[in-house]
């Protein structure tokens, strides 16, 4: 791994359950960092430098810890994104239906959990007679692509990107013989999205590397970097001679359906000239019923080897699409579907060497490095030793041969030390005292297994984080402004705060020091130009990622959306942050009846706006010091145009209802463009009581609101007379 990368290893082995919420918050931090550094090499440069399985296992420790600690959720939490965004040198497409990722799984109980959770979702599946059935695919490892036909002829093809937004590549997809230009027959619809996966065979690739190998080109590590590379050729030429391949599964955006099950559409598919990943399965199953998707699974891991393609891992989906509409998404990903992975692997190696590094939380962590491993075609080289209490227990030292996995609840990490092999000179690891960055005093808290910098705001490793999350992709999108110019800037003391960021073009040769930064060693004129334009750019931004880019401790980009659709401007929001410092304030109530919002998490942004620090910067921001102009502009929140009878207004449910789960009305009015609120105000528009509804109806009652009943909801948000 790079420096980079290295710096975003601080893990523990141990269970989410066993931490703290000290431990749980730090931990989460890294794993931000991580995932992040992750999905840029993955989905944009295609050089990954950690397999499929240590990455899910990254992802699904994350979702395990925030699962514990709702309230430690952060601004940059990776449960909130999908892929990265699109590579410079293409044409962008918007997606107009979003290109998602799946939820993984890698044990049965992971898949009992998912079903059980459909059936909490769907009421009528509640009933323990009652089969459903899930189609059962292999989970092809090659790149995300969605082509759309129009009239049934291929007008362009895109990667994922970043979900919403992906890379024009209809030329290179158009070179792929498995891609029919013109859809044959008949009863496709006039717009139709086929998604799938590019690939290569695993004969495809042996040839294509034998190939690079021989005229001195590039060798890939695996079949997907290989077609992922490929597609993401300028030169199409090079596309069109490598051996690629295309699978289809699913669908975008479609002007009409075509099918009422996901088994019919892979028919169609078919029908249509498309190649399907198979061998596929159709299995019934009851509450009761589980054997047969666990001997799917175990079929295809066992033929695994001999199919010819690359997979890691299972895809089982609910096959009603009319199910399918009603599960409906949560977050990131589809709650219909979801991956079963295949199984971890081991294997020994040495360690060279144990440094401390230091994570934006200011957890000190110790990483092994490794003598280089290849462990099922992944090359490891680092490790966790995760804290002080894991290397006295472990008794780890230079010298030692250890065991390591590469999957499960983290990877990759240390299992164990083989001590019969232990060098006779070996010495105990000794924990600093001091902080490898900034010199500063490393504390221990008493009942905590962390180790912290005592640096705070003085050690760079923190504030360099910080700022950089304030000028990120998904914030203030500050081109050119990423960790390796901050960290120049912080340490020729000219930003160290947001309000210095927007001030560094008036500040440039003011300071004798430093001089005018065109002068600067690796700047000029043009660079230098390019970065303050790219400054002033950013002087504008929404609403939403105006409040993502503050880093509020458990804010990430979805949380920041549902404030800015609830407050609308800033103006409003500040103020009413302000009022509900008071917790008996209605404006309080208001904020806590936000859906999706917790007491802690509610908790996190009133102190960070008690903060003097933060109300300082906020209003150097966005009103100006000393007579100055604001340093940004924050543009309110749009809601959508109306779309339904309930567009922006704010919905409350109480009681049991009969038709659906609690859970499925709510994903459905916020799907319909209301906000759903927890409790009852005096800005609740509609309040849609069931059986045994309690308080909230009262309260409704006496604030004289607009009350109906399951039936009348339905009717009002199906536009019945």
């Amino acid at each position: 791994m790079t420096k980079m990368a290295r710096n975003r290893t601080s893990l523990f082995d141990r269970s989410p359950q066993l931490l703290d919420e000290q431990e749980a918050a730090a931990e989460l931090a890294e794993l931000a960092e991580l995932l992040a550094y992750h999905d840029n090499l993955y989905h944009t440069e295609d050089a990954p430098e950690v397999s499929d399985a240590e990455y899910d296992a990254l992802r699904r420790r994350n979702n395990a810890i925030e699962a514990l600690f709702p309230e430690l959720i952060r601004a940059d939490s990776p449960s909130e994104k999908v892929g990265a965004e699109p590579a410079k040198g293409f044409k962008k497409i918007i997606h107009r239906v979003p290109m998602l990722s799946l939820d993984n799984a890698f044990i049965e109980d992971d898949i009992k959990d998912w079903l059980d959770g459909v059936r909490n979702f769907l009421r009528e599946l509640k009933d323990a007679n009652v089969v459903m059935e899930i189609d059962c695919e292999p989970k092809i490892d090659g790149l995300s692509c969605s082509l759309r036909y129009e009239n049934g002829h291929l007008i362009s093809g895109a990667t994922r990107g970043s979900g919403g937004v992906g890379e024009d590549i209809t030329a290179n997809v158009k070179t792929i013989g498995d891609i029919p230009h013109a859809l044959p027959g008949d009863g496709w619809p006039a717009v139709l999205e086929v998604r799938g996966e590019v690939y290569m065979t695993d004969q495809g690739f042996l040839q294509l590397n034998a190939e690079q190998a021989h005229i001195g080109g590039k060798i890939f590590a695996n079949p997907r970097n290989a077609a992922a590379g490929s597609m993401r050729q300028l030169d199409t030429s090079v596309a069109a001679g490598r051996p690629l391949r295309f699978y289809a599964y699913t669908w975008g955006e479609i002007s009409a359906p075509f099918a009422t099950t996901q088994w019919e559409a892979r028919d169609k598919f078919k029908a249509w000239g498309f190649a399907l990943n198979e061998p596929s399965r159709l299995v019934a199953v009851s509450e009761t019923s589980f054997a047969e998707l666990a001997t799917y699974y175990a079929d295809i891991e066992r033929k695994r080897s001999s199919l010819g393609f690359s997979i890691d891992g299972v895809v089982l989906k609910v096959n009603r699409l009319d199910w399918q509409n009603r599960l409906g998404f949560v977050s990131r990903s589809p709650r219909w579907a979801t991956a079963w992975k295949f199984a971890p692997e081991q294997a020994q190696t040495v360690i060279k060497a144990i440094e401390c590094q230091v994570g934006r939380s200011g957890k000190i962590t110790p990483v092994a490095h490794l003598v280089p491993i290849s462990v099922g075609g992944v090359l490891v080289q680092r490790a966790t030793l995760h804290n002080e209490d894991e290397i006295v227990r472990k008794d780890a030292r230079v010298g030692d041969t250890v065991i390591i996995q590469r999957a499960g609840d983290v990877i990759p990490q240390i299992l164990g030390v083989i001590k019969e092999a232990r060098p006779d000179d070996s010495v105990e690891y000794i924990f600093p005292k001091h902080c490898p960055v900034c010199d500063s005093l490393v504390v221990r808290e008493a009942g905590s297994v962390g180790s912290f910098c005592t640096g705070g705001l003085v050690c760079p490793s923190q504030v360099i984080e910080r700022l950089k999350h304030f000028a990120s992709r998904d914030a203030f999108d500050i081109e050119g402004f990423g960790e390796k110019n901050i960290a120049l800037f912080y340490e020729k003391k000219l930003v160290h705060t947001p309000v210095d960021i927007f001030t560094l073009e008036d500040r440039d040769g003011i300071d004798e020091m430093t001089g005018p930064l065109r002068e600067w060693d690796g700047w000029g004129e043009t660079s230098a130009s390019k970065l303050f334009a790219a400054i002033r750019r950013a002087r504008i931004i929404s609403l939403d990622r105006f409040i993502y880019a503050l880093g509020i401790h458990q804010v990430g980009q979805a949380t920041a959306r549902l404030l800015a659709k609830h407050y609308l401007s800033l103006t409003a929001w500040r103020q009413c942050m302000s009022a509900a410092q008071n917790p008996d304030s209605e404006a309080y109530a208001d904020l806590i009846s936000i859906n999706g919002l917790g007491t802690s998490m509610v908790t996190d942004i009133l102190g960070f706006i008690a903060e003097p620090h933060n109300r300082e910067v906020l209003k150097a921001l966005t009103e100006g010091q000393g007579g100055a102009k604001p340093l940004v502009t924050v543009i309110d929140f749009e809601r959508p145009s109306a779309q339904s009878a309930v567009s922006g207004k704010t919905v409350v449910f109480t009681g049991n209802l009969e038709t659906m789960s609690r859970n499925e009305a709510k994903a459905q009015a916020e799907a319909l463009g209301a906000n759903v609120a927890g409790s009852v105000s005096k800005k609740t528009d509609l309040v849609i009581v069931g059986a045994s509804a309690g308080s909230k109806e009262k309260k409704a009652r006496e604030l004289n609101l607009i009350i109906l009943n399951e039936t009348e909801w339905l009717a009002l948000i199906n536009n019945a007379p």
